[in-house]
């Protein structure tokens, strides 16, 4: 399993394609490893012409875990964070972004066209805020700008992921993640049991902890909003967003293409917080055109 030693900590990656072609530096989501991504949509842009470089984020994966610092009590992060107070968590998400940086120095690629999604899409407006030299293009799927007076998750989502598995045994979080993703996925284009089942297996196969989880989820909390930093932002950006997002509702994506000065913004009509297999090439088209328009 390759990995490179990265701000301090092991990263663990994948690259798939030819590596004289355009590089796709693809970033994951909250306690999302590699193994997220949908390897057709990977093939996909493989067989568009692109090198993929896909990661677990730290505290993920294959990558290093941080056992070293316990999550502070997530309610009482959360409370601090709906009344405007700091909100403690043991690494930042600028933390993750130079994670990011030192992965591109290791692989020696001095630039990338970079794919964000959700959380990922926020550690990528981070890279073009603070390293926009490394950035040929951005590409940021169902994220947020972190403003407080953005829209948050729906009543029911939030309640959910508060309450938590029903018990701390394997087979008590696997049936939470089930009911989890069937409530963030797409309407429109609903995922079969047996696909379900197979993207949870990946995911978990690569290796997922609770606490690490947690880590990235208070990183997110204690992000200040960014949108009068992405002002700054050169790089040509595309927003890619569902209107049926239950998680980052499609006003945080608005809100992105709105900050950064000539973004386009892309909403897809029945698309959740989640990638459909049925979207594929249509999202495959999207990043194509755009990374080749950059």
């Amino acid at each position: 399993m390759p990995a490179v030693f990265s701000n301090g900590i092991e990263l663990a990656y994948e690259t798939h394609g030819d590596p004289a072609n355009p590089v796709l530096l693809m970033v994951q989501g909250l306690g999302m490893p590699l193994s997220a991504w949908p390897k057709p949509l990977l093939d996909a842009l493989v067989d568009a012409g692109f090198h993929l470089i896909t990661f677990d984020n730290r505290d993920i994966g294959k990558s290093t875990l941080m056992h070293d610092r316990p999550p502070p009590n997530m309610l009482v992060q959360t409370i601090r964070r709906l009344v405007r107070m700091k909100v403690k968590a043991p690494y930042q998400l600028t933390d993750m972004m130079r994670d990011l940086v030192g992965l591109m120095d290791a692989l020696d690629i001095k630039t990338a066209h970079v794919v964000g999604v959700s959380m990922g899409g926020m550690i990528a407006q981070l890279l073009a805020i603070h390293a926009p030299q490394r950035v040929d293009s951005l590409t940021l799927i169902m994220s947020t700008t972190n403003e407080r007076n953005l829209p948050g998750p729906t009543h029911e989502v939030s309640r959910f992921i508060m309450r938590g598995p029903q018990a701390p045994t394997d087979k008590a979080r696997l049936a939470f993640q089930w009911q989890l993703w069937r409530m963030l996925g797409s309407p429109a284009y609903p995922l079969s049991d047996q696909e379900l089942t197979g993207f949870l297996q990946m995911v978990y196969s690569r290796g997922v902890t609770a606490a690490g989880t947690a880590r990235h989820t208070l990183a997110i909390l204690a992000a200040p909003g960014r949108a009068a930093e992405l002002r700054r932002v050169a790089a040509p950006t595309l927003v890619i967003h569902g209107d049926s997002d239950p998680l980052v509702p499609i006003e945080c994506g608005r809100a992105i293409a709105e900050a950064i000065p000539g973004a386009h913004m892309e909403t897809i009509k029945g698309m959740g917080h989640d990638l459909p297999l049925q979207l594929i090439p249509r999202l495959t088209q999207l990043i194509s055109e755009h990374v080749g328009d950059s």
